[in-house]
């Protein structure tokens, strides 16, 4: 590209951020925030979110991997402008299509006398690596193949000498402003002539990312703090290039409650675990930004185009984001309460599903309308289902758990733990003679009149004869669900009808504690 357009760029302040993800393995929560922090700074400035792919890396890049990552993005509700399916003009978007490019700029950056081939072993690099480090020196290549001749080149070519190519740099400062971290300072003497392409065709991470930032006219790099020192070089040979900088900020780590990395036991795992596991995209997202942001007062809960409002760099924090599960959970659980009931039975039926306490009936839609509970065999509507879903709307922080709460539901016959059905001190005597009143009292309810009014009147009724409600309605709760904890007798019963209810208070009574 013309450095003309380049600098016409620049002075429209038009902003262009970039997402440049691997394809080495499944997209982690750590990518997803980088991700959303990019989106949200270009969505702001109304300018151009692009979505790289650097797949140089052939042996680890994974075409399952670029998959994932387009598939967790899209979940997530961050969409690019432009990227591998959506070229604007400064495509491909995939570094494996762009060998092209990158052989162009390095044969300029060996026909200028600003790169050299480098033939030295890796055994001997090692060597000198572990006597400078002896010597209590910064280990750094020593130039040895700085100044050979065109003839030395050309003959350790046809011999077919393996070698790589490094940026000549000189001693100097590398001054940049973070726009989060301030003045950040580096001293190139430490750094040394360092490699830049494997070979004509093959570049490594830093010349490879300058020039698609160049070429793609990239405004802001927002990346993570570990790629700070990678910036110095990728300065370095944006000077060589004659390239302008893009404004550089990079946000903090993701660390544990401990403040340790983060790990797969704190919640660095791939995006698409997290919707397995039942999280909604907007509390993720919701989540996500506020890992190293803050708006500043006591508001939590912001939508993706409400964080497009309020989201700046500026509020980005310098110190460690620590990953906080009880708050990703309440996050969710938040949302989860907002859906309707008819849009949460929606998104529990998979787990309904998968856990084989139904099967959808004569299913030509997207979401079946009929069930068969598969214990029973019994005909369900997807608003019986509903209401099922409904009574645990407030209890769980994520999808996947419902079928927990709900699988008594399901069962043809129930299991009571030891002890279960007692209530304080009540033996096993009473608590047959309590379950044989229920038995009669719900006996002479009308079909017709089953409703939870109704449940609720004569039971608290017959309850107030008793010293306390417990009395008579732990009992009946724990026959109905066989659980120590659930939803109230009154709303299960409603659910469960009365045949089935009478059928558990039956069986609950013939089960010897």
């Amino acid at each position: 590209m013309p450095k003309a357009k380049r600098f016409k760029l620049m002075e429209t302040g038009e902003v262009r951020t970039r997402f440049a993800p691997s394809p080495t393995g499944l997209f982690h929560i750590g990518g997803a925030r980088t991700a959303l922090f990019n989106y949200l700074f270009a969505k702001q400035k109304q300018g151009s979110f692009v979505l790289r792919i650097e797949d140089t890396d052939v042996e680890r890049s994974k075409p399952e991997f670029e998959k994932d990552i387009i598939a967790s993005l899209k979940w997530l509700g961050i969409e690019w402008t432009e990227g591998p399916d959506i070229n604007n003009g400064c495509g491909p978007y995939r570094q494996s299509e762009r060998v092209k490019t990158y052989e162009k700029y390095l044969k300029r950056l060996l026909a200028e006398n600003k790169a050299y081939y480098c033939f030295c072993s890796p055994e001997e690099l090692e060597a000198k690596r572990q006597d400078q480090m002896a010597r209590g020196q910064a280990p750094k290549y020593d130039g040895k193949c700085s100044s050979l001749s065109a003839a030395q080149i050309k003959k350790n070519i046809e011999a077919d000498k393996k070698f790589v190519i490094r940026l000549k740099i000189q001693e100097k400062k590398i001054i940049f402003q973070d726009v989060i971290r301030g003045k950040i300072e580096f001293d190139t003497k430490l750094i040394g002539d360092f490699v830049i392409a494997k070979d004509i065709r093959t570049p490594l991470f830093y010349l490879a990312g300058a020039i698609d930032d160049y070429e793609m006219k990239i405004s802001h790099v927002i990346r993570g703090e570990e790629h700070i020192s990678n910036t110095p070089k990728q300065i370095l040979i944006q000077e060589a290039l004659g390239f302008l900088k893009p404004v550089y900020g990079h946000i903090p780590l993701i660390l544990a409650p401990d403040r340790s990395k983060l790990s797969k036991r704190h919640g660095a795992v791939a995006v698409m675990e997290y919707k397995k596991a039942g999280y909604l995209p907007e509390a993720l997202v919701n989540f996500l930004a506020f890992l190293g942001w803050n708006p500043g007062g006591e508001r939590e809960i912001f939508s993706l185009s409400s964080l497009v409002k309020e989201f700046s760099l500026e509020n980005v924090q310098k110190a460690g984001a620590i990953f906080n599960q009880k708050r990703l959970d309440f996050i969710n659980g938040f949302y989860i309460r907002q859906k309707s009931i008819e849009k949460l039975t929606e998104f529990c039926l998979p787990y309904l599903i998968e856990a084989k306490f139904i099967e959808p009936v004569n299913n030509k839609t997207k979401v079946a309308k009929n069930y068969k509970i598969i214990e029973t065999g019994e005909k369900i509507s997807s608003s019986f289902l509903g209401k099922i879903i409904g009574l645990y709307q407030t209890r769980i922080k994520k999808l996947s758990e419902i079928t927990d709460f709900v699988d008594f539901f399901f069962k043809k016959e129930l299991n009571y733990p030891k002890g279960l059905l007692k209530w304080q001190n009540m033996d096993w005597p009473e608590i047959v003679s309590i379950l044989s009143e229920l038995e009669k009292m719900l006996s002479a309810i009308k079909k017709q009149n089953w409703n939870l009014t109704n449940l609720q009147n004569i039971l608290l009724l017959g309850a107030e004869k008793l010293p306390n409600r417990g009395y008579l309605l732990w009992p009946l709760r724990v026959a109905l669900t066989g659980k120590e904890s659930s939803a109230g007798p009154f709303e299960v019963a409603e659910i469960l009808g009365k045949e089935k209810v009478l059928q558990r208070i039956k069986e609950a009574k013939e089960k010897n504690d």
